[in-house]
């Protein structure tokens, strides 16, 4: 593709909240590449507040798969929106079978993306990766993908972006709850919606805080989705209601704000993580199930805790044993890791975000 050949560009987006935030390099080329393009991105509802707005993006579709998209009749009337637009192109960023039909069903012209799940008819420029996964991070994944079609250059950093009225939000909800923009902020993020294998246990998380808190004189949020107040709520009650429990009360851009207002962030492999190392905040990562090599957060601000055991990486939901994984990583490790990662930072020492 040349950038004079494309006026308007597709991207469609990542299906998770993590995979969308390493995603973001990827655009970041692509937007350096085609300067004067409208770009705009296709995701479904969890992901696309991600992008709405970011300043690579003129604008978001929402793919609503459970509700005006859904089925066969859904994708037919998104395909029929989509072509409406008339756009030159599309880069097909996941590798299922469904996210490349519908740009086919559009009629767009140039469809870029991996050659899988039999779906290699469907695009006009395959990347032939072969089977098996990607030999490095996810983040390279994607950038060696829009390298196949010469597009090259640009950040490799994910990066975020939130509105001065988000950034101002953001202070006065702390500033309700006694936190001014000079405190230490210590992120605690106990989730992680793919599934209990990947979280880490609420005791331990609580002593790692007070530890943290009492070594920074650190002011504590606590953050979690829908699913995950219970986690919350028994985080906060070992900390004697001395934190601030978000768990279940934020959207998406107002998270985004909130975790760049962080001083620190602890936190189990999940979206959240991504968007901490989008935003530059330093941040322990405590990995169990999942594959810390392709999915840790890709910035040097981070450390990633782990045990190294036979059984990890699984990347199962639930653990069918006796979660060894997780029980093998100890306050100790945590708290240890994340002061010397800090101490580290201060010094200007950081050169990896692949630690264990």
């Amino acid at each position: 593709m040349q950038p004079a050949s494309v006026r308007r560009l597709l991207v469609r987006s990542a299906n998770w909240i993590g995979d969308a935030v390493m995603t973001t390099p990827a655009i970041g080329s692509i937007r350096r590449f085609f300067p004067k393009a409208d770009i705009t991105v296709l995701a479904n509802t969890l992901v696309a507040p991600i992008f709405s707005p970011h300043e690579w993006i003129d604008d978001v579709i929402t793919f609503d798969r459970l509700g005006a998209h859904k089925g066969v009749a859904g994708r037919l009337r998104l395909a029929a929106e989509l072509r409406k637009r008339s756009f030159d192109a599309a880069i097909i960023l996941p590798n299922s079978f469904d996210s490349a039909l519908v740009p086919w069903l559009a009629g767009i012209p140039v469809r870029v993306g991996r050659k899988s799940d039999g779906r290699g008819f469907l695009l006009t420029e395959a990347y032939n990766r072969g089977r098996g996964p990607f030999p490095g991070h996810e983040v390279e994944y994607y950038l060696a993908l829009i390298k196949h079609v010469g597009i090259a250059g640009g950040t490799t950093q994910p990066k975020l972006f939130v509105t001065a009225e988000e950034e101002c939000a953001a202070d006065a909800l702390l500033a309700r709850h006694g936190m001014s923009p000079d405190d230490f902020i210590l992120g605690i993020n106990p989730g992680a919606t793919y599934g209990s294998a990947k979280r880490w246990y609420p005791d331990r998380f609580a002593e790692v805080a007070r530890r943290l808190a009492e070594e920074w004189s650190a002011k504590i949020v606590i953050f979690g989705g829908p699913g995950e107040t219970a986690i919350a709520a028994d985080i906060d009650a070992r900390l004697g209601g001395s934190a601030l429990n978000l768990a279940g009360k934020t959207g998406v851009r107002e998270l985004m704000a909130l975790i760049r207002r962080c001083s620190f962030f602890v936190t189990n492999d999940s979206g959240p993580m991504h968007i901490a190392a989008a935003f530059d905040v330093p941040l322990t990562a405590i990995f169990g199930s999942t594959d810390h090599a392709g999915t840790s957060p890709y910035s040097k601000k981070s450390i990633v805790v782990r045990a190294a055991v036979d059984c990890s990486p699984c990347k199962l939901r639930e653990c069918p044993t006796d979660h060894r994984c997780m029980t093998s990583v100890s306050v100790d490790d945590v708290t240890a890791a994340s002061i010397e990662l800090l101490r580290s930072i201060s010094h200007g020492a950081t050169d990896s975000n692949h630690n264990e």
